[in-house]
């Protein structure tokens, strides 16, 4: 009898919802925010956090997703679909905006009933540049943490993680996820060890085909930073003073670079005669290949010495804004540097990330050579 008291006590404690406490973090902007757990709902401030999300909720990351921006399915359609299709609830999550800031709907955010929001330093959603959405969230007893993958994302990704894990009471996920990470990240930096100036100038071209202006350009952050610390030299870095700008088709005819780097926003559902390089779900090498190589045939594109050559590559765009970006700094160190990688294996690396830490398999095209390696 008493062991039957026994059981039914315990049965009914383990049935009784976890104690509320009190964690304070310091997010990536460097507020204190208290932050009171367990979280149950959540807001994001793009919805292409949702593999960050991933990574800490395997099973769903979406049972306790509240809201989300909808830039998601609009920017990366089929990396979207590959989480639409395991787990279908993800398109009734409500969109508290399309694609950018100002399209966000304070209303619609604090109707979600969410607790956390995550939000970024900058980019597409709500982020330190719209200081009114923050304090109007907050207004609304919604803790708001900064996360970063894109300002410094090489530094930013695991302390992110690491921070969305303790919020989310997810710390030996992110733990996981962020010593692995670290791990990928030495092995660039230890085969480029002693480098020093001896860097390929290498021209960023982004969002490639997305307009028939030449040439737009990322420096220093996002993809600009993966360039850098892959031990290239951006050339568009003393020409640009922020992170986004472009640089003239005559001015690279008559500095050209030693490597070409196209940023690819086109996929799978792009059609075959688009200017746009496709990369990402579903995209097979020929595919990608196929896109990279007409648009290295674009006029004055074509004239550059890289394309002659064969030093021309193309990487997928929404890396800049990904945790998974490591593996895409793996696959330019080698491209730029290749006797010093002889066994990395980029591809090898972003295999590994999606089997040990994501919901969703391995699938697709994520950068491509010009010429067959």
């Amino acid at each position: 009898m008493r062991l039957l008291l026994l059981l039914a006590a315990l049965l009914l404690l383990a049935a009784l919802p976890a104690a509320a406490e009190t964690v304070t973090v310091t997010d990536l902007a460097g507020r204190t925010v208290a932050i009171t757990r367990p979280v149950e709902r959540i807001l994001l401030g793009e919805g292409r956090y949702l593999t960050a999300l991933a990574i800490l909720d395997r099973d769903d990351p979406t049972h306790r997703l509240a809201g989300m921006l909808g830039e998601y399915e609009r920017l990366d359609p089929a990396g979207y679909g590959q989480y639409l299709a395991r787990f279908p609830r993800l398109a009734e999550v409500p969109r508290i905006g399309h694609a950018s800031g100002h399209t966000v709907s304070v209303e619609k955010a604090v109707s979600t009933g969410a607790q956390v929001a995550f939000l970024g330093l900058g980019g597409h959603g709500p982020s330190l540049r719209t200081p009114e959405i923050v304090a109007q969230l907050e207004a609304a007893d919604i803790a708001v943490v900064f996360v970063d993958f894109r300002r410094d994302p090489l530094a930013g990704t695991p302390l992110s993680i690491e921070l969305m894990g303790r919020v989310l009471g997810r710390e030996a996920e992110a733990a996981g996820f962020a010593a692995y990470y670290r791990e990928q990240l030495a092995a660039v930096d230890v085969g480029l060890a002693g480098l020093g100036g001896d860097r390929p100038t290498v021209f960023l071209e982004s969002r490639v085909g997305l307009s028939e202006q030449c040439c737009e350009t990322m420096v220093r952050d996002m993809l600009g930073a993966l360039l850098t610390r892959a031990g290239g030299a951006n050339m568009a870095d003393p020409l640009v003073p922020g992170t986004v700008g472009t640089v003239g088709l005559e001015y690279l005819l008559t500095h050209p670079p030693d490597v070409y780097i196209g940023t690819a926003i086109g996929n799978a559902g792009t059609g075959a005669d688009s200017a746009r390089i496709r990369l990402g779900a579903g995209v097979t090498p020929a595919m990608a290949r196929a896109s990279l190589q007409r648009a290295a045939a674009r006029t004055g594109i074509a004239e550059l010495p890289a394309i002659r050559q064969g030093r021309a590559y193309a990487v997928w765009h929404h890396f800049y804004n990904s945790p998974l970006q490591v593996a895409a700094l793996q696959a330019m160190a080698k491209w730029l540097h290749p006797a010093r990688f002889p066994g990395l294996d980029a591809e090898a690396t972003l295999r590994t990330l999606h089997e040990r830490f994501l919901p969703i398999a391995y699938d697709g095209t994520y950068w491509i050579a010009m010429a067959p390696e």
